[in-house]
């Protein structure tokens, strides 16, 4: 990267990259929310992602449900997976087909249906007894603790360390998933409790409720470190963390520290009215971002760049 990503969008990488190793160096003590859209952990980014948590890199997560689950569905049946090499020339009548026989495509990778419901069987049962005994936990909380289930452990068919979620269940840091309703998880616990077989819908925290959680996790650190934000794809998992200190400064009216390093890895681009292809400094009229902080906006595929972000911190 330092040889050859030189210029243009290349250049902006390489920069973001640099500042990333540097915002959470032991000399500046920055510690980074990371988060995650779109289908990153189908596309195995944990392969990277975890190894930046065990070494102290990421500090938070906030993701869709999509990803929470996906990370769990690929340790499960990675071997299961169907991958197609010319999805592009897929023909309707093909999709009929994937459909039938049980997968569920993500551009060129299909799910089977069966972890679906191998990881429903078990997840209920956390859903359920939570519900009877008037808990609320977070969505990650059911996901985490499915890892100690010492019987699923024999169906991994992925290493444990390509797991960003067990990595991250092992380092104790937060998950935030807001919207966990869009998720396939999210329908079906919505479907159980339709049926009456969990008996509230509160045993998932609400939005409003991670949101509480997540601005406590955003008072605890801040005052004693720089907190970054390093965002992969738009959509709700960056809209709704970043929020947290616009609430913290104009709805509550503390004095906390901005966030202090932002970057974006999207193909989104800047258009009237949209937010995720917002350019970083429409941030600052918000009072999310420091004017002075570093600010990036990757406008490329995640999928490449954000691999190659976390191994040149990583110094692979």
């Amino acid at each position: 990267m330092q040889n050859h990503l030189l210029h243009y969008n290349a250049r902006e990488l390489t920069a973001a990259a640099e500042a990333f190793r540097a915002f959470v160096s032991p000399e500046h003590g920055g510690k980074m929310m990371v988060t995650l859209a779109g289908a990153m952990s189908t596309a195995e980014i944990g392969k990277s992602l975890a190894e930046m948590i065990r070494q102290g890199k990421v500090h938070a997560i906030t993701c869709t449900a999509a990803n929470l689950e996906e990370d769990m569905f690929n340790l499960v049946a990675h071997n299961d997976y169907k991958v197609i090499d010319d999805y592009r020339a897929l023909s309707v009548a093909d999709e009929v087909a994937l459909r039938d026989a049980g997968y569920n495509r993500v551009t060129d990778i299909c799910i089977p249906e069966t972890v679906v419901r191998h990881i429903e069987h078990r997840i209920v049962k956390l859903w359920k007894a939570a519900a009877d005994n008037g808990e609320t936990h977070m969505p990650a909380h059911y996901v985490l603790a499915l890892l100690d289930d010492e019987d699923l452990v024999q169906h991994y068919q992925a290493p444990r360390r390509d797991s960003w979620l067990a990595a991250a269940k092992d380092a104790g840091i937060p998950i935030f998933v807001p919207g966990f309703e869009d998720s396939t998880l999210g329908n079906i616990f919505a479907a159980r409790v339709i049926q009456g077989e969990i008996k509230t819908d509160r045993a998932i925290t609400s939005g409003i409720g991670q949101m509480i959680e997540l601005v406590k996790w955003y008072q605890a650190v801040s005052p004693t470190s720089p907190i970054g934000f390093f965002q992969i794809g738009g959509g709700i998992a960056g809209d709704f963390p970043i929020c947290a200190v616009p609430l913290l400064v104009q709805d509550l009216e503390m004095d906390v520290p901005l966030w202090s390093y932002f970057c974006q890895i999207s193909d989104a681009v800047t258009s009237y009215g949209g937010y995720s292809g917002a350019v970083p400094n429409e941030k600052i009229t918000w009072h999310k971002l420091l004017p002075e902080a570093p600010k990036f906006m990757v406008q490329s595929d995640a999928t490449i760049c954000a691999p190659l972000v976390f191994a040149y911190v990583l110094g692979w």
